[in-house]
């Protein structure tokens, strides 16, 4: 049951636009880089790499099919696999519904750096600037305080242009998607050609690109790569499955998987030798080994990058272009996230998309204050980490074996290559039914054990409670009770038929 006619793509190109500005986000500019940073440099590179051959490729292919094959949001297409699964789609948009939340805050932490970089307000000394003068940081996590007067403003102007961005759901994408996803490439390429210009630059490039081999014996290093492929690529969080709704019957989705999950591997790697060359610079100028001088990702984009910004030619028009480019990132991922709630909803209840736009929006801003308060860092650092790590890995093991296991493989592949230029083979059945469960489930296990050994961040157990097991809890229960509304639905779609 859909309200009203159904949207397809205005083309191929502004699906495949659309997938890679979903994919590609704050992650492949901050998270990939420190990431690559602690593990090694090329040896994460090597194990990114396979991770994303593995299991990210195959696993956005099983999205697209689930999508677009088997037809629907995600609560539908998962409760067209199976009636009690439809419960695993809406907890997949609902995990990516609460990291709207609090990736909006880092989008309005952007839009107030780049009002700062025409001055660079952040003067000599960026990490007290973000932590007491944006942030003003308390002490505590449970030492709340009020929100912050210029991130709310910025809260507010971020989530208007989410929404405007997915009002007329896939029609407005498709002309948004052209200018959010090249702009932020070019300044990329605009930062990646000046940094290689620096002084010292080649020394953060060796340090990227060589690898430390004895760290691909290191079981965290691997832990670590498919972990950033499966957060980068935006599988797990319905949108792939949504966006792939509104694809045309016959379209060919192994070549757009193949196109989106190489494009966001392309973006990251490229991002790194912009980064790796800014971070031998500041290395140089300060006297000190790359090895020392980054802490961790949003410092490398809200302390460090300024720090080197500072000494750049054209300092504040190079600030101006580089929080350009983490607004323009992150706005595509955000507004992807909203659209797999907007399509859930409207496909199951029949809503007016203007409607729910707004609905679904004004409860995620709402949600959002939290993370603009004093201690909104400790709050977003937490929240993140449970909904990542728990959420995210429990929807790709649960998704896997529920087509893996309770759905035709074999036939569903079939259907993929009927209209598939490249076609995929039977390694894509194994891939789907036994090596992505299992690394999932895996990745799953190591988590649970880390929390149980030690409280994560140092975080009180009271804190993990309240930012971590209760939403994860509450998102599960709201799941299981929309997937029963689903089923029903579904199933009386199916006697009407």
């Amino acid at each position: 049951m859909v309200f009203g006619e159904k949207v397809y793509w205005d083309s191929k190109t502004a699906f495949v636009l659309a997938a890679i500005g979903s994919a590609i986000g704050l992650g492949n500019v901050w998270r990939f880089p420190y990431i690559c940073y602690k593990y090694g440099g090329g040896a994460f590179l090597i194990a990114y790499f396979a991770a994303l051959l593995i299991a990210g490729i195959p696993l956005l292919i099983l999205e697209f099919s689930l999508g677009q094959r088997i037809g629907g949001s995600p609560p539908t297409a998962l409760g067209k696999v199976h009636k009690n699964f439809a419960w695993l789609g809406w907890f997949a948009i609902f995990v990516g519904f609460i990291i709207t939340t609090y990736y909006s805050v880092v989008m309005s932490w952007s839009a107030n750096y780049l009002v700062h970089s025409f001055s660079l307000a952040w003067g000599n000394d960026p990490k007290t600037f973000f932590y007491s003068n944006v942030l003003n940081l308390s002490d505590g996590i449970f030492k709340i305080g009020s929100p912050q007067p210029y991130l709310l403003l910025g809260l507010i102007i971020c989530w208007i242009w989410i929404l405007l961005s997915i009002w007329k759901g896939a029609r407005t994408v498709s002309k948004v998607v052209y200018v959010t996803v090249t702009l932020p490439w070019l300044i990329l390429v605009i930062l990646v050609i000046g940094g290689f210009t620096l002084d010292g630059a080649m020394d953060g490039i060796r340090y990227y690109l060589t690898p430390v081999w004895s760290q691909l014996l290191e079981p965290e290093l691997w832990q670590a790569a498919f972990t950033q492929v499966f957060f980068s690529l935006s599988v797990g969080f319905g949108v792939m499955i949504a966006y792939a709704s509104f694809l045309p019957p016959k379209s060919d989705i192994v070549n757009n998987a193949f196109i989106i999950g190489l494009a966001d591997a392309a973006t990251a790697f490229v991002a790194g030798f912009a980064v790796f060359s800014a971070l031998g610079y500041y290395a140089n100028i300060q006297g000190v080994p790359v090895s020392e001088v980054m802490k961790s990702g949003p410092e490398l984009a809200f302390v460090t990058y300024p720090a080197i910004i500072n000494n750049l030619p054209l300092a504040p028009l190079m600030g101006v272009l580089f929080f350009i480019m983490l607004l323009t990132l992150a706005i595509d991922s955000a507004f992807s996230l909203v659209e797999a709630v907007v399509a859930g909803f409207m496909e199951t209840f029949a809503i007016h998309r203007t409607k729910i736009n707004l609905i679904v929006g004004g409860i995620a801003f709402i949600i959002a204050i939290l993370f603009t308060t004093r201690a909104g860092l400790y709050w977003l650092d937490l929240v993140d980490h449970y909904m990542t790590f728990f959420g995210l890995f429990t929807v790709a093991f649960l998704e896997s074996i529920a087509v893996g296991w309770f759905f035709d493989t074999e036939r569903l592949r079939q259907r993929i290559n009927e209209h598939s230029l490249v076609h995929i083979g039977k390694w894509w059945n194994v891939a789907v039914k036994i090596v992505i469960p299992l690394i999932a489930l895996v990745l799953l296990v190591i988590s649970v054990i880390g929390i149980i050994q030690k409280p994560y961040g140092g975080y009180p157990r009271m804190a993990e409670l309240l930012g971590g097991w209760i939403p994860l809890v509450l998102v599960i229960i709201i799941g299981i009770l929309l997937g029963n509304i689903t089923r029903k639905i579904l199933r009386k779609s199916k006697v009407e038929n």
